[in-house]
């Protein structure tokens, strides 16, 4: 797990090093899912959010609370930081890079926002997705 994250983070400043592009193979393709992420996300269903998310104790998702791992873990943490309509307002995506490593493997860096009646949150995101079984998943999910 170790060297999966040092891998993460060199391909997180690789990413940085190079000039910001949109151009890429499997970027249409994740582009429509994290479309259908953020359409779920302003509907209120949070499991349609996370259906593009590695169903796998493996998975890792890094906020500003630490590292979790689990499909069933971050899901639990979203339900109980968002617990209803109201405070997840509406998630706009901004993606700033993506890059293809191989066929099974890609990542992508942008901004998120989510606009509330009473306030507005923004960070920004890394990321990881890898096709598995011929679907494309996020791995990890480094978002502050």
């Amino acid at each position: 797990m170790k060297t999966f994250l040092n891998i993460l983070v060199a391909l997180f400043i690789s990413g940085c090093a190079q000039k910001p592009a949109l151009t890429d193979d499997a970027a249409p393709e994740l582009i429509n899912l994290m479309r259908e992420q953020q359409a779920a996300w302003n509907a209120g269903n949070i499991e349609d959010f996370m259906k593009h998310y590695w169903k796998s104790d493996s998975l890792m998702f890094i906020g500003k609370k630490g590292l979790t791992y689990g499909w069933q873990n971050t899901l639990d943490n979203y339900k109980k930081s968002y617990p209803d309509k109201a405070a997840m307002g509406r998630l706009k995506f901004t993606n700033l890079y993506n890059k293809t490593l191989s066929d099974s493997s890609a990542y992508i860096i942008g901004k998120w926002e989510l606009f509330r009646t009473l306030d507005t949150l923004a960070g920004h995101y890394t990321l990881l997705w890898h096709k598995i079984d011929g679907k494309w998943v996020i791995v990890a999910d480094h978002s502050s």
